[in-house]
């Protein structure tokens, strides 16, 4: 399993784009859902835990999913006592995880899974009753975002059609809203934050 992130887990979190992102995300995030301190919630493509460890000061616990080990070990040295993620390296399609989560949340991840419908069946398997997604990506753009666009599936996302294919697997209340625009020299990026329900 080719780790895409091998080089760039060093530096990930000097970006400020990345850490006011995460947050943005994370503040969107707890605007549509109350988290709560018995909650125990998934970060899928964690990465280095921007969003992670925002989740985590809300919640019981935050188990970080990703398939690279070099950004994982980024997020291991930011742990501490007080607030902590678990770490687990899984292709969670193709070996999807045991356990129940309240709530799954994510961080510009979508955008490198190939197969969204296995996606989204899988993980909706992963929550108890009554319990949510909220992924936040890239609106639909030109393959410009990236610099390099290996491991990268699609260029963003069209609203209408996300929807539809989640709501195919079986979430309701699906609602996709804008929630932030990251500018480039050369255009700017929209990025949104799509919440639904089991």
């Amino acid at each position: 399993m080719k780790d895409h992130f091998q080089t760039r887990a060093k530096d990930w979190d000097k970006g400020d784009i990345r850490v006011n992102g995460a947050q943005t995300i994370a503040d969107a995030i707890k605007e549509r859902f109350t988290l709560t301190k018995d909650m125990h919630i998934m970060d899928f493509g964690v990465g280095t835990g921007l969003l992670g460890f925002e989740i985590a000061k809300s919640v019981a616990k935050v188990s970080g999913v990703d398939m690279s080990q070099s950004m994982l070990e980024k997020l291991q040295e930011k742990n501490t006592p007080k607030l902590h993620i678990e770490a687990i390296c899984q292709d969670i399609v193709k070996d999807p995880l045991k356990q129940k989560f309240d709530g799954i949340v994510s961080s510009m991840t979508l955008h490198h899974i190939e197969d969204l419908k296995a996606f989204f069946m899988s993980i909706k398997n992963n929550l108890k009753e009554n319990g949510f997604i909220a992924i936040a990506d890239l609106e639909l753009e030109d393959g410009t975002f990236h610099s390099d666009n290996s491991g990268v599936f699609h260029f963003g996302f069209d609203k209408k059609e996300l929807c539809e294919i989640v709501e195919s697997c079986g979430f309701k209340e699906v609602v996709f809203t804008n929630i932030n625009t990251i500018n480039k020299p050369h255009r700017n990026f929209g990025v949104f934050l799509l919440n639904a329900k089991v």
